[in-house]
């Protein structure tokens, strides 16, 4: 019904890699997710995209898969759950631990009898100058599945698909682990080539088509050798492989299959044929028609709009990101845990953002209060979502003293369009670059961490314009 992707402002260019180390690195650019951003903050900000475009689909179930997940006995689900502000009622599941689970989900959403949303986020790690570091990337995607419903039309049908599974021992991770391992390149590249083969043409029978038929293809797989052996075995004609933004984002992992799928479906006309196919601890084969309701589909923020607007990154920078590297911090206390129970008190609040308005005056409150600030009114509140407006600027500091993963810190006061005025910390800015007046826009990101426990809430970003450098420090 609508799908979102959500690729970092940063980029790391590879051959900042080989400047640094003397070797590794490679052609074109990996985006890289920020110091306040994980597998859960990008798939709230794609799943905000995908909702956006099916505004009157109601949600029925939340499925967040990741192999990088910021919590393990821990729900992530949950964390998006609330930051999208979904009913009590909506089950919110993860499908975690494997590179499968992404496109695993999404087959499991496409034969479910429930609206579901399913995100995918993965945030991909490697050894400095090894092959996963440069080829890896950080990303997220999501994507709505249902049935068509007033207002929110099927916009790409599935017409059927094949998998074909075998324990294959060709990359792995030890839990804890933040490298992986992988075998022997021609192992894995002939067990994927007949695998792959296999799903691809029972898929292609399940959907009643020939290989002739399809229009555009989506392979993907960290194993890089054979998703390009594979793909010249498909049988397709060859202009219709999807660029598998390997040179731009990165392979984002068990994002990447979403993410690509995505970026196609938004440039896709109606009546196309779509196939994907998926390698990873075997192979998924998916084939989808796009419907007359794409013409009318609008994405909020397209995958390649948000590739063009990537900002450089400095690869001393990404290592101190990564914690590869550890620069001496500010000599300010470190931030104290977050308490659970004023956590799920203000949930609304430090979840969703979500204010409250004076039924009498029409003032807004950020954060949410029983007083009005307008006539003393008490207890006559109503509830205002405040994360979707945009805000400007009216005045803002550069603290170089705070405690910060990535100083300075930006913190600006904004006034939202509607009414609303709240200070925020700017992220994705330049700090020499802010000025009073800037257009900003709010996302979901993770404050600091302490004692295993991740403080999420929002801040804001520039809106509606490229983004500004990034820090090159």
């Amino acid at each position: 019904m609508s799908a979102g992707g959500y690729v970092p402002r940063a980029r790391l260019q590879r051959s900042e890699v080989t400047e640094f180390l003397g070797s590794g690195g490679g052609k074109g650019a990996r985006a890289v997710a920020s110091h306040d951003e994980d597998t859960t903050t990008m798939g709230v900000e794609a799943a905000r995209t995908a909702l956006r475009g099916a505004p009157a689909v109601a949600v029925g179930a939340l499925w967040f898969a990741t192999a990088s997940p910021a919590y393990l006995d821990k729900t992530n689900a949950t964390a998006l759950h609330a930051a999208l502000r979904l009913s009590g009622e909506v089950p919110a599941l993860d499908f975690g631990g494997a590179l499968r689970s992404g496109v695993g989900a999404l087959l499991s959403a496409l034969t479910a009898t429930t609206t579901t949303l399913v995100v995918m986020a993965d945030q991909r790690d490697g050894l400095p100058g090894g092959a996963d570091e440069s080829a890896g990337g950080d990303a997220a995607a999501a994507l709505v599945v249902g049935e068509d419903s007033p207002g929110s039309p099927v916009v790409a049908r599935y017409l059927g698909g094949a998998s074909a599974t075998d324990e294959i021992l060709d990359r792995w991770r030890a839990p804890g682990e933040r490298r992986s391992k992988v075998w022997e390149e021609r192992f894995g590249e002939t067990r994927y080539l007949a695998l792959g083969l296999d799903a691809w043409w029972r898929a292609l029978k399940a959907a009643g088509i020939e290989a002739a038929d399809v229009d555009r293809v989506v392979v993907t797989g960290m194993h890089t050798r054979a998703t390009k052996a594979i793909t010249a075995k498909l049988g397709v004609r060859p202009d219709v492989a999807a660029d598998d933004l390997s040179t731009s984002v990165g392979q984002s992992g068990t994002a990447h299959p979403g993410l690509v799928l995505t970026s196609v479906l938004e440039t896709a006309g109606p009546g196309e044929t779509v196939a994907l196919l998926h390698l990873a601890d075997g192979a998924d084969g998916l084939v989808f028609r796009t419907t007359d309701a794409i013409t009318a589909w609008s994405p909020a923020r397209p995958v390649a709009t948000q590739v063009d607007r990537g900002a450089a990154l400095r690869y001393g920078k990404f290592l101190s990101w990564r914690g590869m590297l550890s620069p001496e911090p500010p000599r300010r206390p470190e931030p104290q845990r977050v308490s659970a129970p004023a956590a799920w008190r203000s949930e609304s609040w430090k979840f969703g953002f979500v204010g409250s308005r004076d039924r009498t005056s029409g003032a807004v409150h950020m954060p949410p209060a029983r007083v009005s600030m307008l006539g003393g009114a008490v207890d006559d509140m109503e509830p205002v979502a405040m994360a979707d407006l945009v805000g400007t600027v009216v005045t803002f500091t550069v603290d170089r003293l705070a405690y910060s993963p990535s100083p300075p810190i930006v913190f600006a006061v904004v006034d939202f369009d509607g009414g609303g005025r709240f200070p925020v910390e700017l992220t994705d800015v330049d700090a020499d670059a802010v000025g009073i007046g800037d257009r900003v826009e709010m996302t979901f990101r993770r404050l600091y961490s302490a004692d295993g426990i991740h403080d999420y809430f929002w801040k804001a970003r520039p809106a509606g314009s490229p983004a500004a450098p990034a820090p090159q420090g």
